[in-house]
């Protein structure tokens, strides 16, 4: 009788567990639901297919590991006091919260929603795996498609800087009407190779290099490998550096362009092999044990130390925990609100009277595409135009945030046409702008010519990562972005396309300087 009751109130204490734990659950991904539409999103696109051939390798070498009963959960356990799990937890849940009030970037929000998640299960997981088990989890958040957000967030400053440093350097050796501008534009047109080891893009894949080479070699993450880690980017950069100092010297400076475009994929290469090599010898010779889990010989090399560790489970953390996450539900707040689109013909746009335009009105389909079904604060006009034998259409969004404007080469595709090539032209010294040749999918024959620039009261550019850059000040500006589809293809060389560019950029600074108090 004794054992009846003992057994039925261990059954009862199970369940309680089991309430408590399923209560954490559901608060969990109360919170980060605004992460699964992206996520789902990156599960089916056809753009980002490289992402999903990474992610299913790194799937399938963790659920090997969890089938060998390598990886433990204890489901039926209160969350134990493990502070490494606790304090990830913590500080990425937060963030996550301020990055969609402030930031509303969503990888970043995945990125957040990963290590904050692998956090939630140390709570669960006996610390030594967790610790083990590291390095597969940032392997695992790294295949998401980082590469874009890095060339925006990391890759502008560092470009800049790039460029900035080459101008010196070829200054000093009497090039000095190399300016930056030239040099970014230049490197940018050879850059539409797809390399990964193009620019900051070998950062992201140096990164899964190194995560891979830890985690396949059972490496520590401590000190010593956050000094490799640290050398090996410094490594990537430098290599860029170099890179670009001698396609800018062969190719604008020396005028042999087709040599440059030959030596941008070598030279990339060569760089990105000679870092990920010294890095291997640097693992290999850093004098640590390994410490992985892929044998039971490696797992014996673990300090007994750490192999005891047992974090106490207090009842009361299980309850503070499901009070911080509701806490943080009750506080998520998007940055975006719902905001009606205005026509632009109210802001004063004025053309001059040789370009003969005609008002093309956007359908409710088009309008709710751009704004998001309404979510999004943009003003849009479109319109049919004539300028010296040359017709096309014209189409003008504005709006205080970068996610309102959408690259004109998704537009295009919506309507079946096939970017086949994409390169920036400068209309102007301090007028870059983007032109792309456009031909039906499947079709090879070029059908249209298009081009796009984004504009602010103080700035032109053709590179998102300034948009989206400003977008970050406390008092974010007002971009207008301004796309021309011509109806046939053209050579933007010609003076009277660079003039028709001048006009319609002075009548947008019109207009944005109107607005200004």
């Amino acid at each position: 009788m004794e054992r009846k009751v003992v057994g039925i109130n261990l059954l009862k204490k199970q369940h309680v567990r089991l309430v408590a734990n399923l209560s954490l659950l559901l608060l969990w991904a109360v919170l980060y639901r605004p992460v699964y539409p992206y996520l789902a999103t990156i599960f089916t696109r056809q753009e980002f297919r490289t992402n999903q051939i990474a992610m299913l390798a790194v799937l399938v070498l963790i659920a090997s590991q969890v089938r060998r009963g390598h990886l433990r959960f204890s489901p039926l356990k209160l969350p134990q006091a493990h502070l490494a799990g606790l304090l990830l937890l913590t500080i990425c849940s937060a963030a996550f919260v301020a990055a969609e009030r402030y930031l509303d970037i969503n990888t970043l929000s995945a990125t957040l929603f990963g290590l904050a998640t692998y956090g939630f299960l140390g709570l669960w997981m006996e610390p030594i795996r967790w610790r083990q088990g590291l390095p597969a989890a940032l392997l695992l958040i790294g295949v998401l498609p980082f590469g874009e957000h890095m060339e925006t967030f990391i890759g502008f400053p560092l470009r800049l800087a790039t460029a900035r440093s080459v101008s010196s350097s070829l200054a000093m050796l009497g090039y000095p009407n190399l300016g930056v501008d030239t040099i970014l534009v230049f490197e940018n047109g050879l850059s539409q190779v797809d390399s990964p080891c193009s620019g900051v893009k070998s950062l992201w894949t140096g990164s899964l290099f190194l995560l891979a080479a830890t985690w396949i070699d059972s490496r520590p993450i401590n000190r010593r490998w956050l000094l490799g880690g640290m050398v090996f980017g410094f490594l990537l950069i430098a290599s860029n550096l170099l890179r670009v100092g001698i396609l800018v010297y062969v190719g604008q400076a020396a005028g042999w362009r087709l040599m440059a475009e030959m030596l941008h994929v070598p030279l990339g290469i060569i760089g990105f092999t000679a870092a990920c090599g010294l890095l291997v010898v640097f693992l290999r010779r850093s004098g640590e044990q390994p410490v992985g889990f892929q044998s039971e010989k490696r797992q014996s090399s673990v300090p007994q130390s750490l192999a005891r560790q047992n974090p106490a489970r207090p009842t009361w953390l299980a309850g503070s925990l499901g009070v911080f996450l509701a806490v943080l539900a009750l506080l998520y707040t998007p940055r975006t609100q719902q905001v009606e689109a205005a026509p632009l013909q109210t802001l004063g746009m004025q053309f001059p009277v040789e370009l003969s335009v005609e008002s093309w009105q956007l359908t409710g389909e088009e309008l709710d595409w751009l704004t998001d079904n309404g979510k999004l604060p943009v003003s849009a006009a479109r319109w049919r135009f004539e300028w010296r034998g040359v017709s096309g259409s014209l189409l003008i969004t504005r709006s205080d945030t970068w996610r309102a404007q959408h690259r004109p080469e998704r537009c295009f595709t919506v309507y079946g046409l096939e970017v086949q090539a994409s390169g920036p032209h400068l209309a102007a010294a301090d007028f870059p702008l983007r032109q792309l040749t456009l031909g039906l999918a499947g079709d090879e024959k070029p059908r249209y010519t298009a081009a796009y620039w984004l504009q602010s009261a103080g700035v032109v550019t053709e590179d998102y990562a300034v948009r989206i850059w400003d977008d970050l000040a406390p008092q974010p500006q007002p971009w207008v972005l301004v796309t021309v589809l011509f109806d046939s293809p053209l050579d933007l060389e010609q003076p009277e396309l660079t003039e028709l560019f001048t006009v319609l950029r002075q009548s947008v600074q019109t207009t944005l300087e109107a607005d200004q108090p």
